[in-house]
């Protein structure tokens, strides 16, 4: 169950999980297990992928680790500033190329969509995931032993919700809030072709 009591004006009914679910910078300091991490990485096991390739590949740390450290230190600056709170973090890479040696063009969209299950299955749990595209992906890749087939895409800071804005650097705690404005579904949606002005024109239909 989570516990962020958060109800964005969704236009159509969605479930609770997405309903609820926000990017905080604070984090509660109850900490996350390791059964419960494997628990996210198995949602994120699950996800769909081009030709069943599982591309996706994860560095994880809990907070006093050394790997945590690592990870920390990979970030950009102003995502150290508020993730070095958080009582996971977690690197998000791909291989780019499939088993015969081409490139994989759909290799990101599949890391994608494995953060999207661990997301869902951590807001189930009533951990927050903030994912981050802040880092330093040629330090990361050498930091953890990559090689040059993969690419280091993203961060993920986790935890329970919680924590207090006064955990944030002054100039995030003005913008630390649930709220968050998102595009209608005419603007990114088409049933027909794309048109950079084809929301406008649907303005007025009911269902837009």
């Amino acid at each position: 169950m989570t516990i962020t009591n958060i109800h964005k004006d969704t236009k159509f009914d969605i479930h609770p999980l997405l309903k609820e679910r926000w990017s905080p910078r604070t984090f509660s300091n109850i900490p996350v297990s390791e059964t419960e991490i494997r628990s996210l990485l198995e949602a994120g096991r699950w996800a769909p992928s081009c030709n069943n390739f599982q591309p996706w590949r994860i560095i994880w740390g809990i907070k006093g680790s050394n790997t945590y450290e690592r990870i920390l230190n990979v970030l950009v600056e102003f995502n150290q500033s508020w993730a070095k709170n958080a009582p996971v973090l977690m690197l998000g890479a791909f291989k780019k190329t499939n088993p015969n040696g081409e490139e994989n063009f759909h290799a990101l969209h599949d890391l994608g969509a494995f953060s999207a299950m661990l997301t869902v299955q951590a807001q189930h749990l009533g951990i927050a995931v903030h994912q981050m595209a802040g880092l330093k992906f040629k330090d990361a890749l050498t930091e953890f032993n990559f090689t040059e087939d993969y690419h280091v895409a993203t961060a993920l800071a986790l935890g329970y919700y919680g924590g207090e804005k006064s955990d944030l650097p002054e100039n995030l705690q003005k913008i630390e809030s649930p709220k968050s404005e998102r595009k209608l579904q005419r603007e990114f949606a088409f049933n027909g072709n794309f048109s950079e002005t084809e929301g406008v024109q649907r303005k007025k239909q009911p269902l837009n």
